[in-house]
């Protein structure tokens, strides 16, 4: 893929995933951007002045925590930093409550710099290594940019870009894990080892199946020139990148082995298993897939397709390999997910936490698309991508957190609820006085003929 058609597949991700945003309050973006707030303007892990804006947090000693893993929040830090020298503001200067018009405002401009430059970012690179990744798995340019774009614009990865929550992060973190992997040498591992650590440092479950990258990743290595080297950066590298968790674990709690999770209140199913984590309930995994209220069928139609494309990979000697990871990282994350208490994700639009098996779930796209052979089974393909994008379109611009008690999340709480109603959050309607639909309208404008352009330049074989 030519550099320019690189540059547009990345700036068409990133540019899809900033245009949007979520709702600042909701408390898995405000206690992570509470936590990064204080520790830029007080000095301190402590949010004991937001605490009553969220029920997500925890706490110890008789004060207030971030009570997440703190990946996401350590990510926002230079968000708030930049915001706070930009404007002149701090969270002091207002009334420290949801009600408040100017405490709002200034939630709202740190939070979207944080999506920007935190999960958007990473979708973006993980969008273009998928591409390269497919492009070496199948030989197939237009297969490849079908992965691509399934995986980044067909899930509800693009929602959940446009926030803070961790989910979008590890998936793109995973598609980049396993680029270094397939890559291999010194240099490949190190991106692998570095990638792997910060995914567990984002969500802490992101251990399991980034464990199958890992081991993946070093069993390729190992009748490799320099084996032994390329391993050791592998495991150095992913923990130097777990060393900014113990190193805020110390400076919020006075040691580096107490987590936010210890301390959770409000949410007495943490207290099972480990943090909430027991066994996987074949009823919940059903309910992941297929259920109206959370299924990933309905949000992802698209990734049904990856389900033959997986058995190709695994069928064929050449990928065999590849496809394995692949496949065991995908069941082991829908594992975790069926195995979690609260599995359905409280207000969520699909199975958020079934959402870092996007990724590499969408190689098994591009190895489907490459065995397709009549027209006909390709504009198929591509009418159910064009669907998936179409829903998540929807869902990136309107809500991804459908409320919980919805009992079919995609049709009352996004589509009726929202979108029909034009309660939509887009940069031009949140910051330039525009409508809600003017844009929706311009993201149109802008992203489809760069769409069409990129399909365009691989079916032309200039990609």
């Amino acid at each position: 893929m030519p550099g320019r058609m690189r540059a547009a597949l990345f700036l068409l991700i990133w540019f899809s995933c900033a245009w949007f945003g979520s709702w600042e309050f909701n408390p898995n973006n405000a206690t992570r951007m509470f936590a990064a707030v204080a520790i830029v303007e007080d000095g301190s892990a402590q949010i004991d002045a937001f605490a009553p804006m969220t029920i997500d947090k925890a706490m110890f000693d008789g004060h207030a925590y971030l009570d997440k893993a703190p990946g996401m929040t350590l990510m926002a830090l230079p968000a708030v930093w930049f915001a706070d020298r930009v404007t002149g503001e701090r969270a002091a200067d207002h009334a420290l409550a949801v009600q408040d018009p100017g405490f709002e405002r200034y939630m709202r401009l740190r939070t979207r710099i944080a999506a920007a430059t935190g999960p958007a970012l990473l979708t973006a690179i993980a969008a273009v290594l998928l591409f390269d990744m497919a492009l070496m798995v199948t030989g197939s340019a237009a297969g490849a940019l079908f992965a691509s774009l399934g995986y980044a614009l067909g899930t509800p990865v693009w929602g959940w870009s446009t926030t803070i929550f961790g989910h979008a992060a590890v998936a793109a973190l995973f598609v980049i894990a396993a680029w270094g992997g397939m890559r291999g040498g010194v240099r490949g591992l190190a991106v692998a080892g570095l990638a792997l650590g910060w995914a567990a440092v984002v969500e802490y479950q992101a251990v399991l199946a980034g464990s199958v990258i890992a081991v993946w990743a070093i069993w390729r290595a190992w009748s490799t020139p320099r084996a032994e080297r390329a391993i050791a950066v592998l495991i150095a590298a992913g923990i130097l990148a777990l060393l900014p968790l113990l190193a805020y674990n110390l400076f919020a709690f006075g040691t580096m082995f107490r987590v936010g999770y210890s301390g959770v209140v409000g949410f007495e199913g943490m207290q099972q298993g480990l943090f909430g984590l027991t066994v996987p309930r074949m009823d919940v995994l059903k309910a992941i897939l297929f259920s109206v209220r959370r299924g990933l069928i309905w949000v992802a139609p698209v990734l049904a397709l990856a389900v033959p494309g997986l058995c190709l990979l695994v069928e064929e000697r050449r990928t065999r390999d590849v496809g394995i990871m692949a496949v065991g990282v995908v069941v082991i994350a829908l594992l975790v997910n069926a195995a979690y208490v609260y599995w359905d994700g409280g207000n969520s639009t699909g199975p958020r936490h079934a959402m870092p098996l996007a990724g590499l779930a969408a190689l098994g796209l591009a190895a489907l698309w490459a065995e397709l052979r009549s027209t006909w089974a390709r504009v198929a393909a591509c009418t159910v991508l064009a669907l998936s994008i179409a829903i998540n379109l929807v869902i990136a611009s309107a809500e991804i957190m459908a409320y919980g008690f919805v009992p079919n999340a995609l049709r009352d709480a996004v589509w009726r609820d929202r979108f029909v109603t034009g309660q939509l959050r887009t940069i031009p309607n949140e910051w330039w006085g525009w409508s809600p639909w003017e844009g929706l309208a311009l993201w149109g404008v802008v992203a489809v003929p760069v769409i069409a352009a990129l399909a365009w330049s691989v079916r032309r074989g200039r990609a």
